[in-house]
């Protein structure tokens, strides 16, 4: 078996105001860390709009498409920003990690990542917002459930950030499992431990300055007890590099070889539990040279552990 990156050029015409963090240059990091690696490019197609609304309702995705501007920005919020090219790149996020997981699934690939922007774990059900429009991973789990028939899909997120929008698009949804470590206090404010869904949200909130140490604890004696018992048959990872020290956003003091051991962990129980299924997608990380650093140690246990 083997690993597979998706991606697709639509990511680099969603262009966002001079200064923005969530920008072009960060799509050029991760692909050029890539390169090194022996993993094989797989173009993302256009979501589905009947995938999308499995996590979305039909006002959403309406809304989303009447905002997109014939030229220059719309800004929805002061934070999430579309331009001429931002629709297609949205469609290509949520389209190249189904395309992932069908992949995975129907036994092409050991695992996948998905090299894709905007990112996608603040979407809410009806609000884009956090640089997201459509939540993409969600969509992903919500596909491989309804589609391919799976039973348990877990969703393990890292980014610094709480994931607000996959919760909201998953905490009624017993069949998926949602684990999110992230700075708190910081934005967008929630992800508190007593969010907890129908039983299927695991919240663990970290202090500002968190290092290795604390991080690595709190994944090896809280998340990962849960998604063992949990048994998932398939594990998307919300792939967000932002709790790394050098990022400008937020005050996690993670460094890379972090990212390359959560990775490892989240193959093994993948192998104990659903073939080493895993999929994972790009979401935060603002620093680009650390971005291209913790992305290529990623992707590059993602590629051991398919061998």
């Amino acid at each position: 078996m083997a690993t597979v990156v998706i991606t697709h050029k639509d990511c680099f015409d969603h262009v966002t105001p001079p200064g923005h963090p969530e920008q072009v240059a960060r799509l050029d990091a991760v692909l050029t860390a890539l390169e090194p690696l022996d993993v094989q490019q797989v173009t993302a197609p256009l979501a589905a709009d009947d995938d999308i609304l499995r996590a979305h309702p039909k006002s959403h995705v309406a809304s989303i498409k009447a905002a997109a501007p014939a030229e220059g920005w719309r800004s929805l919020d002061a934070d999430t920003h579309m331009s001429v090219g931002t629709l297609a790149a949205a469609y290509r996020a949520a389209g190249g990690v189904v395309k992932a997981v069908d992949m995975v699934l129907g036994g092409e690939v050991g695992n996948a990542f998905a090299a894709v922007r905007p990112p996608g774990h603040h979407a809410e059900r009806e609000t884009a917002m956090g640089f997201c429009f459509f939540g993409s991973v969600a969509i992903a789990a919500k596909h491989a459930l309804d589609h391919h028939g799976l039973k348990r899909v877990a969703i393990l997120d890292f980014d610094v950030h709480h994931g607000n929008g996959t919760q909201d698009l998953v905490e009624d949804d017993p069949r998926i499992l949602f684990c999110s470590s992230h700075q708190s206090p910081l934005y967008p404010g929630t992800g508190a431990a007593h969010e907890t869904g129908v039983g299927n949200v695991l919240n663990v909130p970290l202090p500002d300055g968190t290092g290795s140490a604390a991080f690595r604890k709190a994944w090896d004696d809280i998340v990962f007890p849960r998604v063992d018992a949990f048994q998932p048959e398939l594990i998307l990872v919300s792939a967000g590099f932002d709790a790394h020290h050098d990022d400008p956003l937020a005050g996690m003091m993670l460094k890379t070889e972090d990212f390359a051991r959560i990775t490892r962990r989240i193959c093994a129980l993948a192998d104990l539990h659903c073939a080493g299924r895993v999929v994972s997608a790009l979401e935060g990380g603002y620093d680009l040279d650390a971005l291209g650093a913790s992305v290529a140690a990623h992707v590059g246990v993602l590629e051991e552990a398919s061998r």
